[in-house]
């Protein structure tokens, strides 16, 4: 028998807001968390700007020793963890705890950790290196550090397909509630990247723009876009079967109904030009949603800015949609917080349900150039009022993997 499967709880911390009512409200403001890089000296790079978590002082969240062996990308992981579990009000006097699991993706990792330890070991000898390096940089520990902070202990694990990552982490827990291995699972993302090896390595393949002007960097399905601002930060979803949720009493945001998943089997970082797997994703979504395409009303894009990206979207989009593709809103928030990487799916859908619960669908911000390819309605610039009922979320990642979401306003 499929259950129900409801989203009761969220967190989030990001560049724009240091949780999620922060967040959003940076979002309805148009607010860009796009600046000069701080994490570390960029002299010698062709990129300046990034999206950073700002206003974050880890010691009134944490004791000294928990920083200390402790990947930034676990810290903002749990941070949004402890705001999400709070606000869903699951406690052991309510939720079987054994019950509950987390599924918390990070596209990298510990990546600021592997740097840091690499140096000490090149610098001082391999005797210096960390007994804590493996634990703080493997990219499962962000969901082992929740599960032990949260004390639940249900299946705990972590899926890795790069930016796809925390999307595929919302499908796979939704999936998994819904066939009734678990009553509620933590499923999310977290990511903190910008640092001296990540920034080099995805400008030197030619990923990142190398813009100056923060309003100009990233800006999605605009022509002149020349590449992706990275960005960090964490969100978190507490997805929980209908029934359980009902009988404690919980807040239900929204209904979680459809998950599609796919592979280009293309190129490793670059999309199948037709967008073909992005197609069959979004498709299987609507049919695992049981919906017709024209019903979809406002879908989060992946839109990250470069200009393969946001060109084999927009065809996957018409593909999936057919002649609903001209009449469904589209948008990328990622002018507003850069790109996540494996935490971009997770934040996207807390947008998604927030768009619901408010009656708005958040714009494409900083958008100016009009590219004909992209000509779909990306509601550039200015939030705009609807009564959402249904809305997609989509994430595509290096190695051609594709993850699509569909939500639903709740209807008891």
């Amino acid at each position: 028998m499929e259950r129900r499967v409801v989203i009761t709880g969220m967190g989030a911390i990001t560049p724009i807001g240091n949780n999620v009512e922060e967040t959003w409200e940076g979002i309805k403001n148009k607010k860009c968390g796009i600046d000069k890089i701080t994490l570390f000296d960029t002299e010698g790079f062709k990129t300046s700007l990034a999206a950073e978590v700002k206003n974050i002082d880890f010691s009134e969240h944490f004791e000294p020793k928990q920083i200390k062996r402790t990947d930034r990308s676990s810290l903002l992981a749990i941070i949004a963890a402890r705001e999400a579990f709070k606000d869903s009000g699951i406690t052991s006097e309510n939720t079987d705890l054994d019950r509950v699991g987390v599924f918390v993706s990070s596209g990298i990792g510990g990546l600021n950790t592997l740097q840091e330890q690499c140096e000490v070991n090149c610098l001082k000898g391999n005797n210096r290196v960390s007994p804590m390096f493996i634990p703080m940089s493997i990219a499962n520990m962000p969901s082992g550090n929740i599960a032990i902070e949260l004390g639940v202990k249900g299946e705990s694990i972590a899926i890795v397909t790069a930016c796809a990552s925390s999307t595929h982490s919302i499908g796979e827990a939704y999936k998994t509630i819904k066939y009734g291995s678990e009553d509620a699972i933590i499923a999310g993302g977290t990511e903190a990247s910008i640092c001296e090896v990540g920034i080099a390595g995805f400008e030197n393949m030619k990923a990142l723009s190398n813009a100056t002007d923060k309003n100009r960097a990233s800006i999605p399905f605009d022509k002149e876009r020349n590449g992706f601002v990275m960005g960090e930060g964490a969100a978190m979803l507490v997805l929980e079967e209908l029934e359980h949720a009902k009988k404690r009493g919980a807040k239900i945001y929204a209904e979680v109904i459809g998950f599609g998943s796919t592979s280009d089997a293309y190129h490793i970082t670059s999309p199948d030009p037709e967008g073909n797997g992005g197609a069959k994703a979004m498709i299987r979504a609507i049919q695992d949603a049981n919906i017709k395409p024209e019903e979809i009303d406002y879908i989060n894009a992946h839109g990250t800015s470069t200009h393969l990206n946001d060109l084999t979207e927009t065809l996957a989009i018409k593909k999936a949609l057919g002649d609903a593709s001209k009449k469904v809103m589209v948008s990328s928030t990622k002018g507003n917080i850069g790109h996540l990487l494996g935490a971009a799916g997770a934040i996207e859908a807390v947008f998604c349900v927030k768009a619901i619960e408010d009656k708005i669908v958040p714009p494409t911000i900083n958008y100016k150039e009009k590219d004909e390819e992209c000509d779909l309605d990306i509601v550039p610039n200015e939030v705009r009022k609807a009564d959402l009922n249904i809305v997609m979320s989509n994430s595509l990642g290096f190695g051609g993997h594709n993850a699509t979401i569909i939500l639903k306003k709740f209807n008891k």
